[in-house]
């Protein structure tokens, strides 16, 4: 297998020490796998130092997916891995695109009800009003989905 496709492999898996490995054996941080994917985006996204060494040695964080426009970032949110998600911002990740719906990182946090990475992504977030294409708000979304908690902190957070 080129090396591409086991880096892209050892990501997945979590595999620190073998990352480590294919990276310094010239292994492309930015390289495709078969499925056109990079490395950190199939990374385990809860293993934050596997991450953080992706994106030390180049892995770009804006990366998106070439199916969905997913980033990293939207994943991370999604799922809430709120290390993770700081990590990726400080590393340059734009926490303002959009994925092929109109999700922000942030519309995805407040639907999965993942108080801590909305509370990060509020203050990060160009307009934390924005709709999506359905015309939903990340407030909306959190009220939808029964976050109660999540929406009445975005709800404060915005004021009247």
């Amino acid at each position: 297998l080129p090396l591409q496709n086991l880096l892209c492999s050892a990501s997945a898996c979590g595999k620190l020490e073998e990352v480590l490995n294919l990276l310094q054996a010239g292994a492309d941080v930015n390289g495709l796998n078969e499925f056109r994917r990079t490395p950190l985006q199939v990374a385990m996204l809860g293993n934050t130092n596997l991450v953080e060494v992706l994106l030390a040695a180049g892995a770009d964080p804006n990366a998106q997916d070439p199916t969905l426009n997913l980033t990293v970032t939207h994943d991370a949110a999604r799922e809430g891995f709120v290390e993770t998600v700081r990590v990726l911002v400080n590393h340059g990740a734009e926490v303002n695109l959009a994925d092929e719906t109109g999700n922000l990182p942030l519309h995805l946090a407040a639907k999965g009800g993942h108080l801590e990475v909305v509370r990060m992504l509020l203050d990060l977030t160009e307009d934390p009003r924005r709709t999506n294409d359905l015309g939903h708000t990340a407030l909306s979304l959190a009220r939808e989905f029964k976050q109660e908690e999540t929406a009445d902190f975005i709800e404060q957070y915005l004021g009247p």
